[in-house]
């Protein structure tokens, strides 16, 4: 009978960093790409601290329990203000590192879009030959078309998706955002913030039914784009 073996130094388990060494991993990562998250974290960790200690100064007269509650309260906030910081920062650093590459958009959609959207990762069109290509997301304030490349290129994809689209759910708005290089195009760590400004006009049942008659008709009209494309791979339909 085969014996089962122990867990090592080894083992899988073993190997798997702890908490603490992967937040230290997170925090290099973010120090390498955002010269300004040193100070961000100490201001966020040392001012609800100090407010922590005036708050007991003032407000307990010298009672000695007060004061370790004040001052604790405040190392705990201290403590998550900086985590929530590293976090968002972190987010930041690492959508920097992919911006300007094919595929950065359905990433930021498929990670960090709140609940009440529906969005994939994979794009509804892609150009052969730019690789720009032009993302959906589906929520209360209606469609939002996000266009990946320079608007020079994919003001064209977005206005066809968007008739596309309106032809589709003809009474629910569409709205229209561009990711690239120019000036005036959202930056790639700020699209779930740039969703969010649009105003809501749709009930969560109605988000659900036109992203789901939006996916049924894409998936009846034209040929499935497959996870993890490669548009670089991509080749031009023949002309029949």
């Amino acid at each position: 009978m085969a014996r089962t073996k122990a867990p090592g130094k080894d083992s899988p388990r073993s190997k798997e960093p702890g908490r603490l060494k992967q937040m230290w991993q997170v925090f290099q990562m973010t120090r390498r790409n955002d010269k300004s998250v040193v100070w961000l974290l100490l201001a966020a960790f040392l001012i609800p601290i100090a407010l922590g200690i005036l708050a007991a100064v003032l407000l307990t007269g010298g009672n000695p329990v007060g004061l370790v509650l004040y001052i604790l309260t405040g190392f705990m906030a201290g403590l998550l203000f900086a985590l929530i910081v590293l976090g968002r920062r972190a987010e930041r650093a690492a959508y920097s590192q992919i911006a300007g590459q094919p595929g950065a958009v359905g990433a930021v959609l498929k990670n960090s879009l709140r609940r009440g959207w529906r969005a994939s990762e994979m794009p509804v069109t892609v150009s052969p030959r730019t690789q720009d290509a032009v993302y959906r997301a589906v929520g209360r304030p209606g469609v939002v078309l996000i266009g990946e490349g320079p608007k020079s290129r994919t003001k064209r994809m977005l206005e066809d998706e968007q008739r596309n689209v309106r032809r589709i759910v003809p009474n629910v708005p569409v709205h229209l955002v561009t990711v690239g290089p120019d000036a005036d195009s959202v930056p790639l760590h700020k699209v779930p913030s740039a969703l969010k400004k649009y105003k809501r006009t749709l009930t969560k049942a109605e988000v659900l039914a036109v992203s789901n008659r939006l996916a049924a008709i894409s998936k009846s009209s034209s040929l499935p784009i497959p996870k993890g494309i490669d548009p670089t791979k991509m080749r031009a339909p023949r002309p029949r």
